[in-house]
């Protein structure tokens, strides 16, 4: 038997055998204070995250694309409550978890969702071995009191990711990084969770080794009926990895569809323009993609512009885009897009 099978038979499961939404993110928020002067008075905040609404299935991955700071290493943060979110609605399993305490967030949330880090370098502890860093969850959450047994379980998980259990006693400095990778994906699979968010788990490594642990993810899925956030700046790579993908930018989710029709034909304009930005080999007598560059800089998430956030850059943009902001609603069967071309 598997080890993610037989790990915790005393763990309820908080999405059953449910198949519907095992995640649902309502209206969420995370503003960062701003703080100046000796008094260090809040004098504004940063929208790193600012009213972001979707769902996730269970078995399902969704990706989360945009530009570096658009907020999406925020938004995987804050639902694993990394970071305490300033608004809006996480439920999990039908729980809401924004409003748990720490000991009920240990029981609920913890052992159910897991994160994989970009840098394993800074999320792996230099001062421990690699035993020592995967039996640590076991021992916080109380999991199999017997040594032996933990020993025997790290080294069939070290066997899944596709290290060897002899290297057990070595330290992060004596890994690749392709195998301190596998390290964090152990660690986040230890505890048999239901949902795991990959954020730019693969953006530091070589091609072929991102090759490797994409593919590795996707066997894991497989076998542990696994559900992922995967957050990527990269498109090649979440357009192969994810089921539906969502697109963010300063801070707000401006479409969400599946991965075939947002990139073969993409609603928001701010999707347009990344989805043009990538090289594409065309068919013989295909028509070329018109490249759309987008003018100005990206606004500071500290002073959003109104209305729309994209619309100081938009090609498209109409008067009431800069007064109003559009709703995130579905303009097509399962797509929605927060645009005022399609309100």
């Amino acid at each position: 038997m598997s080890p993610a099978k037989r790990l915790l038979p005393q763990q309820e499961k908080v999405g059953g055998e449910n198949r519907g939404n095992l995640l649902d993110v309502q209206h969420l928020k995370m503003h960062f204070p701003i703080r100046t002067g000796i008094l260090q008075r809040t004098t504004g905040s940063v929208k790193a995250v600012d009213d972001v609404s979707f769902t996730v299935k269970k078995g399902e991955t969704l990706g989360i694309v945009g530009e570096s700071g658009c907020g999406k290493s925020t938004l995987g943060r804050s639902l694993i409550r990394l970071y305490e979110p300033t608004g809006g609605k996480i439920l999990f399993g039908g729980t809401d978890v924004t409003t748990l305490k720490e000991r009920e967030l240990g029981l609920v949330l913890r052992r159910n969702m897991q994160m994989v880090f970009q840098d394993p370098n800074a999320s792996l502890n230099p001062r421990k071995s690699l035993g020592s860093i995967l039996m640590e969850p076991l021992r916080v959450h109380g999991i199999m009191s017997n040594k032996e047994d933990r020993m025997d379980h790290i080294a069939e998980i070290l066997q899944t990711v596709g290290l060897h259990p002899a290297v057990i006693n070595n330290y992060p400095h004596e890994f690749s990084g392709g195998q301190r990778q596998r390290i964090g994906i152990a660690r986040a699979l230890i505890l048999n969770p239901e949902l795991i968010i990959a954020d730019e788990a693969v953006s530091a490594l070589d091609v072929s080794i991102q090759a490797q642990i994409v593919n590795l993810l996707e066997d894991l899925q497989k076998r542990f009926e696994l559900t992922y956030i995967f957050i990527s700046h990269d498109l090649s790579v979440v357009r192969h990895i994810s089921d539906r993908v969502g697109v963010m930018y300063l801070g707000k989710l401006m479409e969400l569809s599946d991965k075939e029709s947002l990139y073969e034909e993409p609603l928001h304009p701010y999707t347009q323009s990344l989805l043009s930005a990538v090289p594409v080999i065309r068919k013989k007598g295909s028509i070329k993609r018109e490249r759309i560059i987008l003018e100005g800089d990206l606004p500071s998430p500290a002073d959003p512009p109104e209305g729309c956030v994209f619309h100081t850059r938009c090609p498209y943009a109409m008067p009431q885009c800069k007064s109003e902001a559009p709703l995130f609603r579905e303009a097509a069967p399962g797509r929605h897009v927060a645009c005022h071309l399609f309100n």
